[in-house]
């Protein structure tokens, strides 16, 4: 049902900020209930979720990236978008954007892949 497409650049530099979006079908980021996420896996590596923003507009950080992470939204879009500064190769990831409801239930992005490399 609803879709989620995550989009942006696959290389960023370091220093720079990284910045995806994702775009909704089928379902809209300000109806009532409905958390609205970016998860990121590097290689090798968990899942780690970094932040979200509510059907409200109300944004919420995972204290390890908080100092370096901006989720902010276009409803006119239907869009919802990360911004990462300061990258480092560290943060080379598979990005996704989800969507969860108060019980846990969620889609899923398909996921991309953004390199920080010189």
């Amino acid at each position: 049902q609803v879709r989620l497409q995550e989009s942006g650049p696959g290389l960023v530099r370091p220093s720079q900020t990284l910045s995806l979006s994702c775009t909704v079908a089928n379902g809209s980021i300000t109806a009532n209930g409905y958390y609205w996420n970016w998860i990121r896996q590097p290689p090798g590596m968990g899942l780690e979720w970094m932040g979200s923003i509510d059907y409200s507009g109300r944004p919420y950080y995972s204290p390890s990236l908080k100092s370096r992470t901006t989720i902010s939204r276009d409803t006119s879009k239907n869009r919802f978008t990360l911004h990462l500064r300061s990258v480092t190769p560290e943060d080379t990831a598979v990005y996704f954007c989800t969507r969860v409801d108060k019980l846990g239930y969620g889609y899923w992005g398909q996921g991309t892949r953004v390199t920080v490399s010189a």
